[in-house]
């Protein structure tokens, strides 16, 4: 059964609740001269990373900048604003996440191809959130098998974005590119990961 509680804000629009997953969509979880701060910070103090990757026999650089914190103390200070970040996403949605991973899309031509979450990676009934900061950009949320529904959601800034475990069972989600002008963006995808070790593990399930 999924950790995934309802929020208390009228503004939050469950886009679908049944068998295959629960997604829903809240606009405005972060005022927007907060989200602006925010993003401006992590944008300016986040060490962005090119990665590359394995495709069509030949090595690609994937097109958006990334980077990774795991949510505990031995992993040393977050920029400000990220912890202020993780405490209002967990505040609201009530989900104890340990790790954040973060996309910068510069513009247009960078995305993400549509993928699930690999399983390995997050703890069975655990949600994952998507907070977003900067521009809008459409997030295309599709089903794997008949009856083919397909969710397009344009992720505002300041909007929270979950997905429930079983989501990732039976959807893909991306970012497409778009040809149009369009100002950057910043995602924090928040996610409850296995615990590393066995002491890690006893002080986060306390």
């Amino acid at each position: 059964m999924s950790q995934l509680p309802l929020f208390a804000s009228a503004r939050e629009t469950v886009l679908v609740d049944d068998d295959r997953g629960r997604v829903a969509y809240t606009s405005g979880l972060v005022p927007d001269d907060v989200a602006a701060a925010w993003f401006a910070e992590i944008r300016e103090r986040v060490p962005w990373k090119t990665q590359r990757r394995r495709m069509y026999d030949r090595d690609v650089d994937v097109p958006r900048l990334m980077a990774h914190f795991r949510l505990v103390p031995e992993e040393g200070c977050l920029p400000e604003a990220i912890s202020a970040a993780v405490e209002t996403v967990v505040g609201a949605t009530g989900v104890p996440f340990n790790s954040v991973g973060l996309n910068l899309y510069r513009d247009g031509r960078d995305s993400v191809a549509p993928h699930n979450d690999h399983l390995d990676e997050i703890v069975e009934g655990f949600p994952i959130a998507l907070l977003s900061l900067g521009a809008v950009r459409r997030m295309s949320i599709r089903a794997k098998e008949p009856p083919r529904r397909v969710l397009n959601v344009d992720l505002a800034a300041g909007s929270l974005l979950v997905m429930s475990y079983e989501t990732q069972l039976h959807y893909t989600h991306g970012i497409p590119k778009i040809k149009r002008p369009v100002g950057p963006r910043i995602s924090l995808a928040l996610r409850v990961k296995p615990a590393r070790d066995a002491a890690e593990e006893a002080s986060f399930y306390r």
